[in-house]
């Protein structure tokens, strides 16, 4: 495996992570899921295109 792919899984458990469904974290939104989903984005159009 390469550490692009061990990196791009490690985000995508970490969105799930935060997804607001716990009470203390009811507040904050989406914000925290809505950061990790771009970044897992970011990452996955740069695995397509070869970069990583």
């Amino acid at each position: 495996m390469t550490l692009g792919t061990i990196l791009l899984v490690i985000l995508i458990l970490m969105l799930i992570g935060a997804i607001p469904t716990w009470p203390h974290s009811r507040e904050w939104g989406y914000f925290p899921s809505g950061i990790l989903g771009t970044v897992v984005l970011i990452l996955l159009i740069l695995m397509l295109l070869g970069r990583i």
